[in-house]
């Protein structure tokens, strides 16, 4: 496994799982077979539903605490200084652990600035190691920094052939911030798995399609944590670092973006969506 280095002097697993729709047991033995298998880094986030099924399969794997990188987020509804406390604690709680490897801002919508200032807060306090934001765009990245120079150590953002956000990922890389990237394979997308020139590169490398792209990933210093149940699946995706994509491939795979985004909630709904979702927390008690 390849850990980068963060702008804070702490480090992170390239490689890690996605829990994304991940729930109750099934979330657990998947947790527990990756965890056994070799990866160290689990990415989940309290409007995922998870946490204490990844607690207690980090506790059950036997794997020393310091040995696995956690990252957890913070839904916008709890933005406001008085929530956001109290919903890095229930991580702690639900997660069983004394501090949390990174906390990103989940949505870059409502009182993310006072968010920002409390988990600036709580890193000081030792409860969070790194502190980081997902979907955030240039301005609101720029906004955050200016407050007190305090650089997000990651943006977590949607990310894939078909999608590469070159201006984007560029604007991170001059600020020393790393791309940490949700739908690396565009939401299992048969049309990015299946294109021509992946089946290609599988060939000539002796590797998956999904092997050649998360390949590309790692090539493009980016911080990917694709999401399988499938323990073979789970295997392939942490064998990508015996080979390496040439120059020439890497740049042709360049050339078929189509800067086409495959998140599923259209832009006019995001709001709704977040207040609903914070509802539906709410009675799950979480």
């Amino acid at each position: 496994m390849v850990n980068i280095k963060l702008n804070d002097g702490n480090t992170i697993p390239q490689v890690g799982l996605g829990t994304w729709q991940l729930e109750k047991e099934e979330c657990y033995e998947t947790v527990l077979n990756a965890l056994k298998i070799g990866y160290r880094h689990i990415d989940t986030a309290e409007i995922y539903f998870n946490q204490k099924e990844i607690g207690r399969a980090i506790k059950d794997s036997g794997i020393n605490r310091e040995e696995i990188f956690i990252t957890t987020k913070v839904w916008p509804n709890n933005y406001k200084k008085e929530k956001i406390r109290k919903s890095v604690e229930k991580s702690l709680e639900q997660l069983s652990t004394d501090y949390i490897d990174l906390v990103l801002l989940h949505k870059n919508v409502g009182k993310y600035m006072e968010a920002w200032n409390e988990l600036i807060e709580l890193q000081k306090e030792g409860k969070i190691k790194s502190i980081g934001v997902s979907s955030f765009k240039e301005k609101q990245l720029e906004k955050i920094i200016n407050v007190n120079g305090i650089k997000p150590v990651v943006d977590q953002i949607e990310v894939n052939p078909f999608c590469q956000r070159h201006e984007l990922v560029e604007y991170l890389e001059r600020k020393d911030i790393k791309t940490e990237v949700w739908y690396p394979l565009g939401h299992g997308n048969q049309k990015i798995i299946n294109h021509p020139l992946f089946v290609e590169l599988s060939n000539k490398y002796n590797k998956t399609p999904v092997q050649i792209i998360l390949r590309w990933h790692v090539q493009s210093n980016h911080i990917v944590f694709p999401k399988s149940t499938n323990p073979k699946h789970l295997k392939e995706n942490l064998e990508i670092f015996d080979f390496e994509l040439s120059e020439e491939d890497m740049n042709r795979i360049s050339k078929i973006d189509k800067k086409r985004s495959f998140d599923t909630i259209p832009i006019f709904l995001q709001y709704p969506v977040i207040f609903f979702l914070g509802i539906d927390m709410y009675f799950k008690k979480y």
